[in-house]
């Protein structure tokens, strides 16, 4: 069995996943699990839709931090936002209100020079790290298809410029995303067919061509395993006609429904394991894979944030 990855110990941890599996929470989740150890944590929330900061039962976020719970604050990436502090911090250019034409022409370059857009992100939070003025920053990343192309910028651009003040700028960038003590990716999926094979085409790819490392693989809503084989086995006696029939009348109504529930459940459970052996299978060994319940809730809110955060503890030996 692979000892689980301290990820409070990192400074950086981009949390990814397929839409729909629960990534948001899991970062979430862990932002409460730093602040409940005493770091000052910041949340960053890239796709900015605010389902980030619901989770801690708060306000929408904007690019300057704010608290959203104790000892976590939280921000949603703004690019135009981002080039202006980067302008301001980095080149002493000070910039008042609306970018305006220089928006214009960052547009036009971006464009032009895939990266550029994805530097001013991950160049943000870097900054945050180096300036430590946070112990832990859990990034509500991108869905898995474009986290690639977000970690592998600060590269492609160092791969194109050989001198001056952006390669100077990268490096400093690449120095934190490739230190696997600072930095780490966790991707969230669940034991799905789809969620499971995006998540082993994205092992191969983030070790082919990021610098970043994969610290762990959490799998999202594992069912409980209620029922063993021989209670399988009874409710296969019990769904026989006469059997159901006797039981109906003696429980006053119609058990086939439940019945059926309870093959569904596992039919669900077994189903769950087989694309999970599957996944585990399929990743390397050393590469932990941390195990995180289904909560069965309607409602995404700081409870569910909590039962998360009780989980991946578990799972992390906090």
């Amino acid at each position: 069995m692979t000892t689980a990855p301290d990820l409070l110990q990192l400074k950086l941890v981009f949390v990814t996943g397929k839409g729909g599996v629960g990534k948001t929470t899991v970062a979430a989740a862990l932002a409460l699990l730093g602040a409940e150890h005493g770091k000052r944590v910041l949340t960053c929330e890239v796709d900015a839709k605010g389902d980030l900061a619901a989770l801690f039962e708060a306000a929408p976020t904007g690019f300057v931090a704010r608290e959203v719970a104790p000892g976590i604050s939280s921000m949603s990436m703004d690019t135009e936002a981002s080039l202006r502090e980067y302008l301001k911090l980095q080149l002493r250019i000070p910039v008042v209100g609306r970018i305006g034409p220089l928006a214009k022409a960052f547009d036009f370059v971006a464009t032009a020079a895939p990266g550029v857009r994805e530097i001013l992100t991950v160049g943000k939070l870097c900054y945050e790290v180096r300036e430590r003025h946070y112990d832990l920053v859990v990034v509500d990343a991108p869905a898995s298809g474009h986290i690639i192309g977000q970690l592998a910028a600060p590269q492609a651009i160092n791969d194109l410029v050989k001198v001056g003040l952006i390669r100077t700028q990268t490096e400093w960038m690449l120095d934190i995303l490739s230190d696997a003590q600072k930095t780490g990716l966790v991707a969230v999926t669940t034991p799905e067919e789809m969620p499971v094979n995006e998540t082993l085409e994205l092992t191969t790819r983030v070790r082919e061509e990021t610098t970043v490392r994969l610290s762990a693989v959490a799998v999202n809503r594992i069912l409980p395993e209620l029922f063993g084989q021989r209670e399988e086995e009874v409710f296969e006696q019990l769904r026989q006609p006469a059997a159901e029939s006797v039981l109906s009348e003696r429980a006053g109504g119609p058990v086939a429904p439940v019945l059926e529930a309870a093959r569904l459940a596992v039919t669900m459970r077994r189903t769950g394991a087989g694309h999970l052996q599957r996944l585990q299978a399929g990743l390397p060994p050393d590469l932990p894979v941390l195990l995180l319940p289904e909560l069965f809730t309607r409602t995404h809110g700081l409870r569910t944030t909590r039962q998360m955060a009780q989980a991946l503890g578990e799972e992390l030996g906090h």
